[in-house]
């Protein structure tokens, strides 16, 4: 059963939010609607007029989003930028993996099932660790006490999310084998109502659905990132895309870069910007801003070991069906 798990987990019931604009729409392999008016992916040499981004609620593509700086470089060379809302990297992989997006970004769990899926990605470049924006939470009024208290518990996250490894590694320290808890994989939304319903006994989450549960929930942490994993944020994209538009990947990770040195020393007003936008309370928001890193840093080799760490874990608990290599995910030039 294990072995179909890659299946559910990246082709199956993933709610891919796909391009909002007007226009036809066809079935993905999740069976999700994808506007099939929507710019091929860049599959020659010419280099592409328009650059597809996929998104998440919150991170630091959202704030370049908010700022505009980026629609306003690339308008100056004659390339405009569709945005895609996503409610996590799976679903925005799949996106990737039927052509409807170019760019995005999701934590350090989702390439690696859509790799083994066969999606053409490439990294571009991540940020430092930041195992404190991810979490296992708990009813404010649960009596668990440790991870250890999980076995036999109901368990919500997302379906191939980053805080799957979460999960995994914070059952291992426990001395919990994955099947000792049953897994409920629910998108963020879901989750949340499932937890304060009580129908779950826990739910592994990221920020900021995280911050705001804990405000406005008064959920409890029982365990986050901290010793365990290191929770990297990854910008992605396609290879074909990535390799016939490096002037325009330059320019996204650079003023990715001047977004996220202005964040990190202003984390009132990025949360008053994104509230409006985002849906979520300021207070939550600005909670989520001061516990993550900053920076756009290069992959190098010692990040491709610790992704490959991540790979064969998942390989070897049956919920990818294939060894993966991460390097060949990997442009020459950033190896």
């Amino acid at each position: 059963m294990r072995k179909n798990l890659l299946t559910s987990l990246v082709l199956s019931t993933l709610l891919v939010t796909v391009l909002s604009g007007c226009g036809a729409a066809s079935k993905s392999t999740t069976g999700a609607a994808v506007d099939t008016k929507a710019p091929a992916a860049t599959t020659k040499s010419e280099k592409s007029t328009t650059l597809r981004i996929g998104y998440q609620k919150y991170g630091t593509v959202n704030f370049l989003k908010a700022n505009g700086e980026l629609d306003k470089a690339l308008k100056e060379k004659g390339i405009t930028i569709q945005w895609t809302e996503f409610p996590g990297g799976p679903q925005l992989l799949e996106a990737m993996n039927v052509g409807s997006i170019d760019v995005g970004h999701t934590g350090e769990a989702p390439p690696i099932f859509a790799q083994a899926a066969g999606t053409p990605l490439v990294y571009l470049g991540h940020e430092p660790a930041s195992p404190a924006s991810e979490a296992i939470l708990i009813p404010e009024k649960s009596e668990i006490k440790s991870v250890a208290e999980l076995k036999g518990k109901k368990v919500a996250l997302n379906k191939g999310s980053n805080v799957h490894y979460l999960l995994v590694k914070q059952l291992e320290k426990a001395g919990l084998k994955y099947e000792d808890i049953q897994v409920v994989f629910l998108p963020p939304a879901d989750a949340r109502a499932a937890f304060e319903k009580g129908s779950v006994d826990a739910w592994v989450i990221w920020d900021p659905f995280f911050s705001a549960a804990e405000t406005s929930a008064k959920a409890k942490i029982l365990a986050d990132g901290k010793d365990t994993v290191a929770n990297h944020e990854f910008y992605l994209a396609t290879r074909s895309y990535a390799e016939n538009n490096k002037d325009t990947v330059k320019i996204v990770l650079d003023q990715l870069a001047k977004v996220d040195t202005w964040s990190k020393d202003h984390p009132k007003e990025l949360a008053e910007t994104l509230s409006p936008q985002l849906g979520i309370d300021v207070p939550s928001l600005e909670r989520a801003a001061k516990r993550r890193t900053y920076g756009i840093l290069p992959i190098d080799d010692a990040l491709i070991i610790e992704q490959q760490k991540i790979a064969d874990t998942f390989f070897k608990l049956g919920l990818i069906p294939k060894e993966i290599k991460v390097k060949d995910a990997v442009l020459p030039a950033t190896k």
